[in-house]
């Protein structure tokens, strides 16, 4: 036995305690048939990056900050460990870590994800009747899909045929009194219900279905279990597609839609798909393409990486080729070229998506599309390069800036590889790429004082949501961002092409805000503008005594109550009075 091996049992031996901390329902049986059936580095490799060491696995330990990875998964003792912060044990007592889990939980949890069914010695398990409600209402999803017309048309009229809606099981939720008649009538337990995402409380404490007269996409787990639902409205509702809410099955930054239909392709061609939405995966699967998934109205983000991961297969990102396809596809490349991803990205042309496409017949076109996908690293270049007005030197600087800064994220290797293509599409000489030039970028306009980041934040808010602009201009002028009035009017103007708004709208160190938040951010610029006003007035030799003392008064027993109490008061200028 190795000493690495020998080092494996004795911690077995030293964490084995555990797994006699038994829950008193789930009978030991089952329990022992679901340890045999899992697999501990398909159960952490959903969770963290496992790379091949030899016999075993290693990774950055996920709980504790570590550069150097001391984190070991062993496949043939089951068993995790950490050589640097001493944690280990199986993959129950790992999924009861990472999850903040009982040990009935994480058992339960694990079963979910395996589809494997528990046994209870007494009682009833809460979880278990959440997998139960979802499974039922699938079905009678499924049903009701049949004897309602006006879906099925919209479905056929996008070109999906019968038996995609049968492999999809798609289904179809009319009213919410109907969802809840047949879960009362199905003697079904509402808090498990809710627990399943199924219901939810309204305002006044009463029960509602949160899927309403919306076509049904079932979503399941990477093993076959399903654990929520998403739904395209066929109503005027606002939100065209919602999905459940986040729940102890459903996790969408963890989730792909049509993954488990599509693993065993994705093993076998070493290539994974990446859309938009449900329906082009599965028009992407009618047509053939059967190792498309799709992200949950969520772009691609960090914890999906595990599980693209999977198989080390080639990323393919199929994006629509809109603004925000776009930029959708730059933040996603960017990210797998950072994650050693290799693949590449498609932007469907004329503002098509591939479900149109094939619908209309050209399959083949969209294959060639994807035979000649832009590597992810070009793309990445080309994007930011093309991005900016590289006859301006000051835009050339931020846009080398911001090339630069991606090259670095990459290894040596991949940099010393891409420089010269970066130089080309920048027109610089490669060696400047290999010197210590100082980058400029849009912070470095900017000095680091709260107010400043404020700005920054409401400039890219109204950037990517330029709607709330006129909400902004009800309670501000441009002269209360002070230094920065410039940016913000050039803003208004609408000049895209401006060095530091561009740099700002690729900058995923600064913000964007919702509503809320943009409101909070304007109360406290305007509090800091009374404030200091409030200061200021008393020190103004233009102004008389008796105005002084008005607008002090103005100021101290009007303005600042009401912005306390979270009141929008409308911007005014003292200094001009």
């Amino acid at each position: 036995m190795g000493s690495l091996e020998l080092n494996f049992f004795v911690l077995y031996l030293r964490v084995s305690p555990i797994l006699v901390i038994m829950s008193f329902m789930i009978d030991n049986a089952s329990i022992e048939s679901l340890k045999s059936s899992i697999d501990i580095v398909d159960i952490v490799g959903n969770y963290i990056e496992l790379k091949k060491s030899g016999a075993n696995y290693k990774a950055n330990c996920p709980f504790h900050g570590e550069k150097t990875p001391s984190f070991v998964v062993s496949p043939s003792k089951q068993i995790y460990h950490c050589f640097g912060c001493g944690v280990g044990g199986d993959a129950i007592k790992f999924v009861m870590e990472i999850e903040k889990l009982a040990y009935p939980e994480a058992i339960e949890k694990l079963a979910s994800l395996y589809n494997f069914s528990l046994q209870y010695t007494q009682g009833s398990s809460d979880y278990s009747e959440s997998k139960r409600v979802l499974k039922s209402v699938q079905k009678w999803y499924v049903k009701n899909l049949d004897f309602n017309e006006t879906a099925k048309k919209y479905l056929h009229e996008r070109g999906i045929s019968n038996s995609s809606i049968e492999a999809f099981e798609i289904g179809y939720v009319s009213k919410s009194q109907e969802v809840m008649h047949f879960l009362s009538s199905n003697l079904f337990p509402l808090p498990q219900a809710e627990e399943a995402g199924i219901i939810a409380h309204g305002e006044r404490g009463e029960l509602y279905a949160r899927l309403v007269e919306r076509i049904t996409f079932p979503i399941y787990s990477s093993n076959g279990a399903i654990v929520g639902f998403g739904g395209r409205t066929l109503s005027n509702h606002p939100a065209k597609y919602i999905n459940s809410p986040q729940t102890k099955l459903f996790n969408k930054s963890r989730l792909l839609y049509g993954y488990h239909r599509a693993k065993e392709k994705i093993y076998a061609s070493k290539k994974l798909i990446v859309c938009e939405g449900y329906l082009d995966v599965i028009m992407f699967h009618q047509a053939g393409f059967k190792e498309a998934v799709a992200t949950l109205g969520t772009a691609l983000t960090a914890e999906h990486l595990p599980l693209l991961r999977k198989g080390n297969p080639q990323i393919i990102l199929a994006y629509d080729g809109d603004k925000a396809g776009i930029a959708a596809a730059l933040k996603a490349a960017q990210m797998l070229s950072a994650g050693g991803f290799d693949g590449g990205v498609v932007l469907f042309p004329d503002g098509q998506d591939p479900a149109d496409m094939i619908a209309k017949g050209e399959s083949e076109a969209v294959a060639k599309l994807l035979r000649e996908a832009n590597p992810l690293i070009p793309f990445v270049i080309e994007a930011i390069s093309h991005s900016y007005d590289l006859s301006d030197p000051r835009a050339k600087e931020v846009a080398f800036a911001a090339v630069k800064s991606f090259l670095s994220s990459l290894s040596q290797i991949m940099q010393d590889a891409y420089i010269p293509t970066a130089a080309t599409y920048l027109s610089l000489s490669p060696s400047l790429f290999s010197q210590n030039v100082k980058l400029f970028n849009v912070r470095e306009s900017f000095s680091q004082k709260r107010e400043d980041i404020e700005h920054l934040s409401i400039f890219k808010t109204l950037l990517e949501k330029p709607t709330l602009i006129d909400e902004v201009l009800n309670v501000i002028d441009s002269n209360i961002f002070g230094s920065n009035r410039n940016l913000f009017e050039a803003l208004l103007r609408e000049e895209r092409e401006d060095p530091l708004l561009r740099g700002l709208a690729i900058d995923d160190t600064i913000r964007t805000m919702d509503e809320e938040e943009l409101k909070k951010s304007l109360l406290w610029m305007l509090t800091s503008y009374y404030t200091a006003e409030y200061q200021r007035i008393p020190k103004d030799d233009s102004l008389s005594y008796a105005k002084k003392s008005f607008l002090m008064r103005k100021i101290k027993m009007d303005i600042i109550p009401r912005l306390k109490k979270g009141e929008l008061v409308a911007y005014e200028s003292f200094s001009t009075i």
